[in-house]
């Protein structure tokens, strides 16, 4: 929010009383306002913007000869969880500033689910470090599913009130449908309280369409990131939702959207792009929402279009278009600097007017701040964790029985709902690694009641050994997917032992792991380090036989109970749709 001294000081600056901090020269303005490209010079006083007029003569303490290159707004991420990218707020910079991103919207249900409003907090103290701007989508579901799983934390009416009250909030974090088809009077207060303060309702309505979906726009969610293919697309629309197009490391929904958008010529305007969760190596190997926009471009999209969804049309959506988005006067100097319009590589970045990054690299290194030690002590066992804490009972008779299978789908977080026929030994239901059935688990991790959910999925791969991961969304207790019960114990017990982090073991042994003890959730080392290791933890899985390019991601949201069709908790397997625990086993 601009003060009294902020619009006088740019005022007398423009009209020449005060020099200007920064003059930037021989410079192709992508206008998004005008949705034109022209050439002309841009002025700078205290991180905002002065003037674009190219007959200013305007007094500046630095010149900056910009060689030709085009100047386009900072762009934004309208979605995402950085705490899936494993790294701190800090770290995270050099992984994604240098792309052009100087602002995220960032749904901190993570660390909330760990951690409540503290966690929040804890996470905040980082922002004055930060070589871009972090918003917050507040927090919605904590826990995500009430009775169906175990959280560290919860944030009821009164604690989200609070919160949507923080100058970084500018939104109610998504909001899933059980919510609003059940009436549940706790989330439709939320959602009051949200608009009541004229700020937005972020959506997550993954697969529905038709009266439900009618019902849920008109509860006020104002957007939805889980579309995976037009019919979704067009029908959120049509409704008056705006459409986050989301390309993550295993959510990759941008091809299907966009060639579908460019086919049956839609409208732009209330499209925006989001990267939800994406992993640092992969930020690093293909780009951020840079990614988005050339994608976008590649496959027929115009220029012009690809950028304002990623700059102006984002700020509008969460009504800060007076503040970001543009380069306009007034707003602040967030400035992409490229030398080519159609694939977008930012050869310099400048956030709040000032340089940020150069040629790929962060102008000065963002250190990783102390965060307290409470955070990073997090995972609990209130009972010991051995082979037997996998076993799973048959309740039929017999050599075989029919289970409930979790299915996945290549390069998706949604899963079909399966079933399978298992051999039983000795009473117990068994893995069946020829067929690629392994057991999944999730361990409950807060010292809390100790309950271990069990299932089945396929998908993995995994020839032998284990895989898991102290963050499986959006209860954040320890999941498990292996092919002998040992190995999971073995793979759980060294999350515990860690304090958080993932790992991969084989044979009793540990063969890779890595250290997230800021909330079992992110790292605390540089970001070259962080993509190092998950490399070789990538590696380990597929030296198991695992055929996922993004295990982890995709172990981190197979238990999710809110995303169709199955899901996996501490207390059991979910039917989604249904809200409610099922068996696994299916009875005769």
């Amino acid at each position: 929010m601009r003060t009294f001294e902020e619009i006088k000081n740019i005022i007398e600056t423009g009209l020449g009383r005060t020099p200007c901090d920064t003059k930037l020269e021989n410079v192709m303005l992508v206008n998004v306002f005008s949705a034109e490209v022209y050439p002309t010079q841009i002025y700078i006083k205290d991180k905002r913007i002065v003037s674009i007029d190219p007959d200013a003569e305007l007094e500046a303490k630095e010149t900056i000869d910009c060689k030709g290159q085009y100047a386009l707004p900072g762009f934004i991420d309208s979605h995402m969880h950085f705490e899936t990218t494993l790294l701190s707020p800090e770290a995270l910079a050099s992984a994604m500033v240098p792309q052009g991103t100087t602002t995220i919207c960032a749904d901190m249900m993570e660390i909330a689910n760990v951690a409540g409003g503290p966690g929040l907090r804890a996470m905040l103290n980082s922002k004055s470090r930060l070589p871009y701007r972090m918003l917050i989508e507040v927090p919605s579901r904590v826990p995500t599913a009430p009775g169906l799983e175990t959280t560290g934390a919860i944030l009821g009416t009164k604690e989200v009130e609070e919160i949507l009250e923080w100058t970084e909030s500018v939104s109610l974090g998504e909001l899933d449908p059980s919510k609003i088809l059940f009436v549940m009077d706790e989330y439709l207060k939320k959602i009051a309280t949200t608009l009541q303060q004229r700020k937005i309702v972020n959506g997550h309505a993954i697969g529905r369409l038709g009266q439900e979906l009618n019902v849920y726009a008109s509860s006020g969610i104002s957007d939805d990131h889980e579309c995976v293919n037009y019919e979704e697309l067009i029908a959120r629309l049509r409704l008056g939702m705006k459409v986050m197009v989301r390309e993550g490391s295993s959510e990759r929904n941008l091809e299907e959207l966009m060639k579908a958008v460019v086919a049956n010529d839609v409208d732009y305007d209330n499209l925006i792009f989001c990267t939800d969760d994406k992993h640092a190596d992969d930020i690093r190997d293909e780009g951020h929402i840079n990614y988005n926009v050339n994608k976008s471009i590649e496959l027929g999209v115009p220029p012009m279009k690809a950028i304002q969804m990623a700059t102006i049309n984002a700020a509008k959506h969460f009504r800060i278009e007076d503040e970001i988005g543009s380069i306009t006067p007034g707003r602040k100097a967030d400035i992409i600097f490229s030398e080519e319009i159609t694939k977008i590589k930012p050869t310099m970045v400048m956030f709040e007017g000032k340089i940020v990054s150069q040629d790929g690299q962060l102008v000065e290194e963002c250190h990783v701040g102390e965060y307290p030690q409470w955070i990073k002590e997090t995972v609990k066992f209130k009972a010991p964790i051995n082979p037997a804490s996998f076993a799973i009972k048959a309740k039929n008779k017999g050599n075989k029985t029919k289970i409930n299978l979790i299915e996945l789908i290549d390069q998706q977080i949604i899963n079909e709902w399966k079933t399978a026929e298992l051999p039983i030994v000795d009473g117990l239901i068994m893995n069946d690694i020829e067929e690629d059935i392994l057991k999944l688990a999730v361990v409950e991790r807060y010292g809390k009641t100790g309950g271990v959910g069990v299932g089945f999925v396929r998908g993995f791969g995994l020839k032998s050994g284990a895989l898991a991961y102290s963050m499986s969304h959006d209860h954040h207790n320890i999941v498990v997917v292996g092919t002998n019960d040992e190995d999971m114990s073995v793979a759980a017990n060294a999350i515990h032992e860690m304090q958080g982090g993932l790992v991969a073991v084989n044979e009793g042994e540990v063969i890779a792991k890595m250290y997230l003890p800021i909330g079992g959730l992110m790292s605390e080392k540089p970001a070259d380090e962080v993509m190092a290791e998950i490399s070789v933890a990538n590696e380990a899985a597929r030296d198991l036989g695992c055929v996922i390019s993004a295990p982890y991601m995709i172990l981190s949201f197979i238990s999710l109970p809110t995303v169709p069709s199955l899901g996996l908790t501490d207390m059991g397997l979910i039917d989604v749709i249904e809200h409610k625990l099922i068996e696994v086993e299916i009875l005769d």
